[in-house]
Order: C-alpha cells, then sequence, then structure tokens
C-alpha cells in the first residue's frame, strides 16, 4: 500500500476551476493505477476519474469534456483538473491507489486510500 494526501480544494464559483493534488509515498507509484472518486452527501461513493499505470484514462459521463486527470510519476503525483464546475460537483473528493490495476470502475478495486478534500461550488 502507498500513503495518499490530497489537496488542492475549497470553494468556487459554478464556472471557476480547480486543480486536485494527490501525494503518493513510495519507489513504485509508476506501477500504480490512480484514480479520483467522490462522495457528494446522502450519495454514494462514485468513481471520477482514473488513470492507468500506462497512462490510460477513464471518466465518468458527468464529468467527460470537464475534468482532467493527470499524473507525474517524477514527482509521485496526480492530478485532477477541474473546470467548468457546477454545484453538483460539490463533494469530498478521494484519491486512490491499486497497484497493476488493469481498469477501474468501483472502489473496491482500489487498497489505498487518502483522507479526501472537500470541493464546494456555489452558484
Amino acid at each position: 500500500q502507498v500513503q495518499l494526501v490530497e489537496s488542492g480544494g475549497g470553494l468556487v464559483q459554478a464556472g471557476g476551476s480547480l486543480r486536485l493534488s494527490c501525494a503518493a509515498s513510495g519507489r513504485t507509484f509508476y506501477s500504480y493505477t490512480m484514480a479520483w472518486f467522490r462522495r457528494a452527501p446522502e450519495k454514494e461513493r462514485e468513481l471520477v476519474a482514473a488513470i492507468t499505470f500506462g497512462g490510460t484514462a477513464n471518466y465518468a459521463d458527468s464529468v467527460k469534456g470537464r475534468f482532467t486527470i493527470s499524473r507525474d510519476n517524477a514527482k509521485n503525483t496526480v492530478y485532477l483538473q477541474m473546470n467548468s464546475l457546477k454545484p453538483e460537483d460539490t463533494a469530498v473528493y478521494y484519491c486512490a491507489a491499486e497497484q497493476a490495476l488493469l481498469k477501474a470502475s468501483k472502489a473496491t478495486d482500489f487498497g489505498s486510500w487518502g483522507q479526501g478534500t472537500q470541493v464546494t461550488v456555489s452558484l
């Protein structure tokens, strides 16, 4: 397992942008599939975006065209660039990691989690 620390959350107006970062410990970050999940009040945790160790990304339909996931293996960091934010994007965002995962689809695919960072989008 790796230790994950998220940062970059905050309060933003609708239409604005935020970039979340997730720093991972260890020397084998390059071999991990990384993902961002979110949990809104009274809703289930959902996969927002994932990027495999090979660099392939996938997104939830609700964020396609607005969010971009990327990784910098030299910095052991994964990012989530969020543009055109909407009030319905308000949630706690979690970073997750799993070694050598070929395709991410659900939370139980991941064994390492960060503590979460709050994103609030106001009207």
